[in-house]
């Protein structure tokens, strides 16, 4: 009897069909939508479950009904504030636990600047995790970060197993990103540009369709559970004039400086928090007993700030208990990241750009400079300040439209917003989540993809075997070694191999040399050199520095590695560049 074998065998068909679907994803852009769309609804999925667990959390400790928002909370007793220590407590341990991992966490933005949309599952797990967690007991944080992350992660994920290249894995990382950030709000245009503006870092023709398609889905699949999003039920009153243009112009300044002052506030409660003899592990516990104060005071303070944001526009709050309330909220924000509290000032930044617009409003009345309507300056504010620290000028700028449906406001609240985003730029040069990563001593601005350059470094693209001789020979023996023409530069070392300089070959033959005397006597570049984990930026700027055509790469004992010739640095990174730009417009496919 013949045994005749299986064309496909069962055990090996799910891994061809596996192997037929990366084939796809790497060839098609439309396979690559329809994989944005399974993340899309992946991310909307966990964005509800992450905003359920932090509000049933809230609802446990505090007391609050599923419908209602605990910043709205009339009032908050002592005792139950105590549960923001309690919460920081473990908070803290936790914590602790993971800054014993090696690694240090990474998010989203992080990921696509320089990991190619690569996001571990473990690192987005703790963040989500701590973040659910700082929310929930009633920090002063939002919970947009760890939506993100979560949509990001699902998304890098799914990237990898069907083995992206980076450009398509950055792509499909700011899709996740920005379609959780859409279902959270129910607002899918916001999610998109969320995507483009911060996570991807770039508008480009090959990312439009999946991000699109990932918010889409996103909003539909919450919708469909019936998850009620975060609203903002601002209406807009009166479409500006030009006069009004104008001062809501000014409202953008004025949101930049505040936006830039709560971010070196933070950068400044963390270092003395650091600096502190408090251990870390009750640093949350410490900032919990500070914010249960502010609780008792104003419960304002508590959480992103949902509820009160419209409780003060409903209720028509004076002005002096809006200033109270800013001070307030501004400095239990300040507290809950400086005291290690996780999250992010997405939404307390809105809530807190609504106050600003409405003491502007207020301020521009009382100086009788025209009457702005409370409910158009609060919009316009809200956007301008979260543009101050989250970036995203046609991020905010659609959040509004898509709240109001007024075309009027939304323009007026562009030009607020790329004001404040100017001048932050200018002056600052950061939106908060690169700046707490420049305090961690990271040099990224976007999420624009920037790691290709740190993975060409010098020691991959020195030439590793330069022509060298000893610095004590004379220059008759030099000549010998090296007649004129057989190279352009020689590396000199010492007895133990350690570099003292470049030798220009020409130089050796220059009339009236004394022979006899030392090649080291000719030697250039004697402090100049580069180490062999120079990104090619930096080698860049090291060549510019020295004015010099070729330098040695010297390693940590000051032995002689190798040799780099800008010319070769100038073409490599020319050929990377274009490289990016055929990616980038999908032009690369296979």
């Amino acid at each position: 009897m013949i045994d005749v074998p299986f064309v496909t065998s069962p055990r090996r068909a799910p891994m061809r069909l596996l192997t037929a679907l990366r084939r796809r994803m790497r060839t098609s852009e439309l396979w690559l939508i329809a994989l944005a769309v399974l993340v899309g609804a992946a991310a909307g999925l966990l964005a509800v479950i992450q905003a359920g667990l932090a509000h049933g959390l809230q609802s446990l400790l505090y007391g609050i009904k599923f419908d209602e928002r605990l910043s709205a909370a009339a009032q908050i007793a002592p005792l139950t504030a105590v549960w923001l220590a309690a919460g920081g407590l473990v908070l803290g341990g936790f914590t602790w636990l993971v800054q014993r991992r090696r690694s240090t966490l990474v998010d989203v933005v992080e990921a696509n600047a320089l990991y190619g949309g690569v996001l571990g599952l473990v690192d987005s797990l703790i963040v989500c995790a701590q973040t659910v967690l700082s929310n929930g007991v009633g920090a002063s944080v939002g919970l947009e970060a760890a939506y993100a992350q979560a949509g990001g992660a699902a998304a890098s994920w799914a990237g990898r197993q069907m083995k992206l290249r980076r450009h398509d894995m950055r792509i499909l990382l700011g899709a996740g990103a920005g379609a959780a950030i859409g279902a959270a709000f129910g607002a899918p245009l916001t999610g998109a540009f969320y995507a483009f503006e911060i996570v991807i870092g770039s508008y480009t023709p090959s990312a439009i369709a999946p991000v699109a398609a990932a918010c889409l889905t996103s909003v539909m699949v919450a919708k469909a559970i019936g998850a009620p999003p975060y609203s903002i039920e601002i209406a807009a009153q009166n479409t500006p004039d030009a006069l009004g243009y104008a001062l809501y112009s000014g409202l953008g300044l004025i949101c930049a400086l505040i936006g830039v002052a709560i971010m070196r506030l933070v950068a400044v409660a963390d270092r003395l928090v650091r600096a502190s003899p408090i251990p870390m592990v009750l640093r949350p516990a410490v900032g919990g007993l500070l914010l249960g104060v502010l609780a008792v005071i104003s419960p304002q303070t508590l959480s992103a700030g949902h509820g009160a944001l419209h409780l003060d526009l409903a209720v028509g709050v004076p002005l002096a208990i809006l200033a109270i309330v800013l001070a307030l909220k501004t400095l239990a924000s300040v507290i809950s990241l400086g005291f290690g509290f996780r999250g992010g000032l997405f939404f307390a930044s809105l809530f807190l750009g609504t106050l600003v617009g409405q003491l502007y409003a207020g301020a521009a009345d009382f100086a009788s400079i025209e009457r702005l309507s409370p409910e158009n300056a609060a919009l316009v504010g809200m956007g301008a300040l979260a543009v101050t620290v989250v970036g995203g000028p046609l991020t905010m700028s659609f959040l509004v439209l898509e709240t109001t449906r007024d075309f009027g406001v939304a323009a007026a609240t562009l030009a607020a917003t790329l004001i404040a985003s100017t001048v932050v730029r200018e002056r600052f040069g950061y939106s908060f989540s690169t700046w707490r990563l420049h305090l961690r001593g990271e040099t990224i601005r976007s999420a624009r993809d920037v790691g290709w350059m740190r993975t060409l470094t010098a020691g991959k693209m020195m030439r590793k075997d330069p022509p060298t001789a000893p610095a004590a020979i004379t220059l008759t023996e030099f000549r010998r070694r090296y007649p004129l023409g057989s190279t352009q530069r020689v590396l000199l070392v010492d007895d133990l191999g350690g570099y003292v300089g470049v030798m220009v070959t020409a130089s050796a033959y220059a009339d009236g040399l004394d022979l006899e005397a030392l090649a080291e006597s000719l030697a250039v570049s004697r402090d100049d050199t580069l180490s062999p984990e120079m990104s090619i930026e930096a080698v860049m700027r090291a060549f510019e520095t020295t004015e010099t055509d070729e330098l040695a790469v010297v390693g940590p004992e000051g032995e002689v590695l190798g040799l780099l010739a800008e010319a070769y640095v100038t073409r490599r990174y020319a050929s990377e560049l274009e490289k990016q730009q055929l990616d980038l417009y999908g032009e690369g496919k296979d």
